[in-house]
């Protein structure tokens, strides 16, 4: 079967990037918006150039120019976005709203990834304040989709290791201490960490994949479904030492959550709901779902271990 033609939104962002990546890698004839907001951001520019050089083809459009976007549309199969939903950098996922709409007019396309790429928000109904914005905003644009008839797949990919891996799960920490660490609680919640060049990976594996339609895409690799302790320990055998442990409770948390800025708050609310509450391990996949690793059991991804040798 012939492979999609792809268009990639938001290409140069932190997880687009490694999208746009792994489209080229999978043969995908692949485009990329390319949108004047970018303006003299020169590292932005060179890595569009960089895309060009390797075979995608850059295409302009802009979210302020709905015809571009039509236009911008026709030209491919599959359309992947992934600008950001992430308060700490930006939030537009509402943005997409209008890619919908173009994406209805054309016509053409057979399937329509949005940008999730996180915790599956149809679960997160009961979320609490100011961060259950992310999900009702992203429930928003799947009601859009499903309401005009589009073709989709949605990809909860839990943890980006490099957020939750880097710092053993301890919020606004990247990098491992070979001292310390403060658990969340008891530190005993099952979460899911992936590595981000496996979630696009993954991701790519889907847009052409009819067990993938119209469906969720969860992403668990079975060896990276760990507590926060069993992270922390898989670094204390890596550096050969214990850490000196600490906790903060549930309650502690929530009270120094309100002290922060709302972008602050927004992404501890996730971590609360992940850490305290195991929101991401805690259910069965249903008819509705699959599962990422079963599906392409030759994709071999990091492991948590692997992810954290890197710090060594």
């Amino acid at each position: 079967m012939a492979k999609s033609k792809v268009l990639i939104v938001g290409g140069t962002g932190y997880l687009g990037k490694r999208l746009v990546n792994a489209s080229l890698k999978l043969g995908h004839e692949t485009y990329v918006l390319q949108r004047p907001e970018i303006g003299v951001d020169i590292e932005k520019v060179q890595m569009l150039l960089s895309f060009k050089g390797r075979g995608a083809k850059l295409v302009p459009g802009s979210f302020d120019d709905y015809q571009s976007l039509v236009e911008a549309v026709k030209l491919v199969d599959v359309v992947v976005c992934a600008i950001s939903g992430v308060h700490i950098r930006s939030h537009h996922v509402l943005l997409q709203l209008k890619l919908v709409d173009a994406i209805k007019e054309a016509g053409n396309v057979k399937r329509f990834l949005p940008s999730e790429f996180g915790t599956d928000p149809a679960r997160m109904a009961n979320a609490m304040d100011p961060g259950r914005v992310t999900f009702d905003d992203k429930m928003v644009v799947r009601k859009a989709i499903e309401d005009a008839g589009i073709p989709h797949t949605y990809v909860s990919a839990n943890c980006f290791a490099g957020y939750f891996v880097g710092g053993l799960c301890q919020p606004g920490k990247i990098i491992p201490s070979t001292d310390s660490v403060l658990l969340l609680g008891d530190g005993n919640q099952k979460a899911i960490y992936v590595d981000e060049d496996d979630i696009a990976m993954y991701t790519m594996r889907s847009v052409d994949d009819p067990r993938a339609l119209n469906k969720t895409v969860y992403i668990r690799p079975p060896k990276n479904i760990l507590s926060q302790l069993e992270v922390v320990g898989i670094w204390e055998k890596l550096i050969g030492k214990d850490l000196q442990k600490s906790s903060i409770s549930a309650q502690d948390f929530l009270a120094m959550m309100r002290e922060q800025n709302y972008a602050e708050q927004v992404g501890l609310t996730h971590y609360y709901h992940v850490c305290y509450e195991g929101c991401l391990a805690n259910f069965e996949i249903g008819e509705d779902g699959v599962e990422a690793s079963e599906l392409y059991p030759d994709v071999n991804y990091v492991t948590v271990e692997e992810y954290l040798r890197r710090y060594l």
